[in-house]
């Protein structure tokens, strides 16, 4: 009895021990810069098990007590890592994978096909910076943000803009937040450049739908971009010379493998030349002085190893737009720019638990100073931001992946601040309005696996929004799921919820830096959107990833302007608001092919956005549009092709072609002429507007055709980039003008007279073939 006893006894400790659980955890890192991975594959092959590291490079991951476990650490464009581990207690285990650029040819084991199939992540794109610095564009200056327009789902503004629009959604309802502060204007000169400098650049995400909930604030995408955070283990530099801006990094250790810092600086350089060409030309009476412009743009981190537990990040953006022009008797100064500052703590409370907690501070804002022979006109406005957040992201098993957190942030706005005068004084008003609000966010969600085939991912976001007295809460339910019917075919599922409480005032479909950022008040509602998505993707031949997906957005509180609005040095814009709704569908197919010399996409989109039912706030108003009618960004077909060639070690050729429906334009169906006095010409003015964006431009098309030729010099890489935009010289619509066309005719007395005849419109086309070159080089 007491031999079977200790038989049980044995067998039961022995089964327990099998059974018996621990954790394995980690920090996967670039082994040539230690820079960490975001999205890196940990497996356990023979488990047929495995998880991905979060975006501050950490993985934690659940493992049965074996006395021999295999585990691979992989990731696209990096040599796989195994370990073969002894498991009899929680383990940490850092590790480093290579990237291999000293072989001609690396075979690369990681999928990132597979990962998107086994995610439940849907509607998401991502850009790596090869992709951003190969693919040719305006002017040579290479931008994650023209690169993630190329994506399906996402049309551009006008030609060679960097504005989003982004599943039927408008230009304010993206958030994009920098090392996970917000920037609220993503532009360089006017939109033909983002504020994003791509050589210090880590990582771009974009969601289209299916948001995770930890993200909330606006409606349709958020674009999370990650910076770079030094090299820790040597010096190093990397920059370019262009035709029209230069840029300069610089990064290092500052204490090897436990600090590092990067510092990363772009500027133009166009004004040095008008400023010459000006005073070469200063005194000659036919001379017209050019406009002095330049933006410039500085990233700065430094980050810390306090400890196995700690990580600490400081970092900052700093960017501007200085426009001038000085005359004899006018000046005209009008500056804009964003600043950005972070500070994020990482700590490792258990190998199942890891914390983030972040203050950012964000500040945008615009000033216009002009000046005239005795009076002078300023005109300013800005948004300050401050915020502070904790997350936590919590693994109990290998089948469940928790995340939970909180943020608050104060705004404060300065809305069109006006000051004008004489400068005697006898002149003088102003106008302008400050607003402060208090916006709260909650938020947990839980990423679990109900089968092998079958995996969920459900969230909750409490959010709310505080200004002078009147509160708003929303509660933002988040679902997606993907279920696998076999390796290679995935289905997937979506909804989301988002509340936004700013809301963009522009008159324009172009983001202009003077748009204005106006708060949730008691009469302007939060905006709200709901969106249901249903995807399918599938890997052909192990090399091409094909997705599917189809999409509807419901969006609430939507925000127009009333006839004849009233905009400058307004007091109460409030009363030149109509609040109305709108429907959005769509479908969008996708092509992408990563691995080989050749690579690329191919993504076409068919989408139909509509509004309607506008009330005017104001009762005195107008909004004369009955029934639906379709913002200026609807457009019905959307295709776009990327080709990258890897023609050998040193060549590489690149071809992007687009196309598209014409953009939506309200057009005058009429105009109205009088004459002054007797005798005089006629003149047609006052136009007759009937429905609105009445108009669609003609159909959009381009080809940009690139070269990259790489040398490898003793001190470090360089190429020379040769771009070609617009290769066939395609005159796509810019914009539409109208001038009279008059005729002669004499009046009842004989005298001569004109007489309009028509109305005729005309287009401005922006850019003809444009070559460029740029050298760029790494050390």
């Amino acid at each position: 009895m007491k031999q079977s006893i200790l038989s049980l006894a044995l067998f039961l400790l022995a089964f327990t021990a099998f059974s018996q659980e621990y954790i394995v955890s980690g920090i996967v890192t670039d082994a040539d810069n230690g820079e960490t991975l975001i999205g890196a594959t940990v497996a356990a092959p023979a488990l047929s098990t495995g998880t991905l590291t979060n975006e501050y490079g950490f993985y934690s991951i659940s493992l049965p007590a074996q006395d021999s476990i295999l585990l691979e650490f992989s990731y696209v464009g990096f040599q796989t890592v195994q370990r073969k581990i002894f498991l009899n207690g929680n383990l940490k285990l850092n590790v480093e994978l290579g990237s291999g650029i000293e072989l001609e040819e690396v075979v690369v084991k990681a999928s990132s096909f597979q990962e998107k199939m086994q995610s439940t992540e849907m509607s998401v794109e991502e850009i790596n910076t090869r992709q951003a610095k190969a693919i040719p564009v305006v002017l040579g200056e290479s931008d994650v943000l023209k690169v993630i327009q190329l994506k399906p789902g996402i049309p551009s503004g006008s030609e060679g803009t960097t504005g989003l629009f982004v599943r039927g959604g408008g230009s304010d309802q993206n958030l994009i937040v920098l090392d996970e502060a917000t920037v609220y204007n993503a532009n360089h000169l006017f939109g033909f450049f983002s504020t994003f400098n791509t050589d210090a650049v880590k990582d771009l995400k974009l969601y289209k739908g299916g948001f995770p909930a930890q993200y909330g604030g606006r409606l349709s995408s958020v674009i999370d971009v990650k910076l770079k955070e030094g090299n820790n283990r040597e010096f190093s530099g990397s920059g370019g010379l262009g035709l029209i801006a230069s840029r300069l990094t610089l990064e290092g250790p500052i204490q090897k493998e436990k600090s590092s810092f990067i510092v990363s600086g772009r500027r133009t350089y166009v004004d040095l030349f008008t400023k010459a060409v000006n005073r070469a030309n200063e005194g000659k009476e036919d001379f017209n002085p050019i406009p002095d412009y330049y933006f410039y743009d500085l990233n700065t981190k430094i980050n810390f190893t306090l400890g196995e537990k700690d990580r600490l990040y400081l970092s900052g953006y700093f960017g501007r737009d200085v426009f001038g022009f000085e005359g004899d008797f006018f000046d005209f100064n009008f500056d804009w720019g964003n600043a950005t500052g972070t500070v994020r703590w990482n700590h490792v409370f258990t190998p199942k638990l890891f914390a983030n907690t972040t203050f950012t501070y964000s500040d945008y804002q615009y000033n216009i100073v002009n000046a005239l022979t005795g009076f002078s006109f300023r005109l300013g406005s800005d948004i300050k931001d401050a915020n502070l957040k904790a997350d936590f992201y919590y693994v109990p098993n290998t089948s469940h992946t928790i995340r939970f957190g909180s943020n608050v942030t104060h705004h404060s706005f300065t809305v069109g601040r006006l000051k004008a005068g004489s400068d005697d004084g006898t002149i003088s008003f102003s106008s302008g309005q400050d607003f402060t609000g208090l916006e709260l966010g909650a938020y947990i969600s839980d990423d679990f696996d109900l089968s092998s085939k079958f995996k969920i991912s459900s969230g909750l976001r409490l959010s709310g929004f505080n200004n002078k007295g009147q509160t708003y809460i929303g509660i933002e339910p988040r679902l997606s799921a993907r279920y696998m019917l076999n390796p290679y075919l995935s289905l997937k599922a979506s909804y989301a919820r988002m509340y936004q409480y700013l809301h963009l005032i522009a008159n324009s479909g172009v983001t202009l830096p003077t748009d204005i950022w106006y708060p949730s008040t008691k009469q302007v509602k939060p905006q709200r959107s709901d969106q249901v998505a249903l995807g399918l993707s599938y890997i052909l031949k192990k090399n091409y990833l094909i997705t599917f997906e189809t999409y509807y957005k419901n969006l609430a509180n939507q925000i127009e302007f009333v006839d004849g609005a009233e905009l400058f040095a307004n007091n109460d814009l409030e009363n030149e608001f109509a609040i109305g709704r709108g429907d959005a569908y769509g479908m969008e197919i996708g092509i992408e092919k990563e691995e080989g010399k050749l690579t690329g996409w191919i993504g076409y989109t068919l989408a139909l956005v509509q509004r309607g039912e506008f009330q005017p706030l104001n009762e005195n108003a107008k909004f004369a549009q009955k029934g639906y009618f379709s913002p200026i960004y609807d457009r019905r077909h959307d295709l776009s092709v990327v080709l990258i060639y890897d023609m050998t070690r040193r060549i590489s050729l690149t071809a992007t072609f687009v196309s598209g429906s014409g953009d939506l334009r309200w057009l005058p169906t009429g105009r109205f002429t009088f004459q002054d006095v007797y005798g005089a010409k006629f003149e047609a003015v006052v136009p007759v507007y009937e429905d609105r964006n009445n108009y669609r431009l003609p159909p959009y098309h381009r080809l940009d055709l690139g070269l990259v030729w790489r040398f490898f010099p003793k001190w470090g890489e360089s190429d020379i980039t040769f771009n070609v935009i617009n290769a066939y010289d395609r005159r796509n619509t810019f914009f539409i003008y109208f001038e009279p066309e008059f005729e002669d005719r004499k009046d009842a007395q004989g005298n001569a007279i004109e007489i309009p005849n028509r109305i005729a419109a005309k287009q401005v086309s922006l850019f003809p073939v444009l070559p460029s070159i740029t050298w760029n080089f790494k050390f």
